[in-house]
């Protein structure tokens, strides 16, 4: 069971999918912080000033809460957190979904005309009488029975 775990585990398309998901959470932290450190803040500036990853809709505010004795200090009360709908979160998300697609597509691109595969060799050729396919090696057309040159 051992022998077989391990021709598993080395198997290339293993190998190639774990080097796939580490370079591809690499590649999302420099998403991240191209979106967020490079692209947003101007985008930001260009629309009323505007912080994306600020905005947000607040459902209730952050405040302390009051629990047994009013009197007690503020300090010694715990801290309700704040509950709001980060939605500028989410935009900041979407741009980098988008990002991330784009490269890839390139990349996928770039990949796919490396590995061109070349044109079918020809086989066939066209008889001048009857303009039907026929064999490269023919020497008559098995449809007109006209005498064809050889190439």
């Amino acid at each position: 069971m051992l022998k077989e775990f391990k021709e598993f585990v080395m198997r290339g398309n293993v190998v190639d999918l774990a080097v796939g998901i580490i370079i591809g959470a690499a590649f999302g932290g420099i998403v991240n912080s191209l979106v967020n450190d490079v692209i947003m803040p101007p985008l930001g500036q260009m629309l009323a000033k505007i912080d994306f990853k600020d905005l947000k809709v607040v459902t209730r505010e952050r405040h302390e809460a009051v629990k047994g004795d009013p009197a007690k200090k503020v300090a010694d009360q715990p801290e309700v957190p704040e509950v709001a709908i980060k939605y500028g979160q989410f935009i900041n998300t979407i741009i980098n979904f988008v990002i991330v697609a784009f490269a890839m597509f390139l990349i996928v691109k770039g990949m796919n005309k490396l590995y061109k595969k070349p044109p079918p060799p020809v086989n066939t050729k066209e008889c001048p009488f009857c303009c039907s396919n026929v064999p490269v090696k023919a020497t008559k057309c098995p449809n007109c029975i006209s005498e064809l040159k050889s190439a």
